[in-house]
């Protein structure tokens, strides 16, 4: 458990997780991506040469609320 606070009802002690990425092509996690979404010539998300970090997600135990935190450059 981490120290962290729900901000949706203020039980501390999140529980770590991940949002897992299963799409073709994944590394198995989702990432957050620098800047608007702009999309390339077959509708996909650019990515390429933009800063991107692994997104941490928490659980509260209480409320089950979800808080996401990008800490980690990949």
């Amino acid at each position: 458990m981490s120290d962290r606070k729900c901000t949706h009802c203020g039980t501390s002690g999140l529980e770590p997780g991940f949002i897992r990425d299963a799409g073709e092509g994944s590394q198995g996690f989702a990432r957050w991506v620098e800047g608007a979404l702009q999309r390339g010539v077959f509708g996909g998300a650019k990515v390429m040469g933009r800063p991107q970090w692994a997104i941490d997600v928490y659980r509260c135990p209480r409320c089950r609320h979800l808080e996401l935190f990008a800490e980690n450059p990949v």
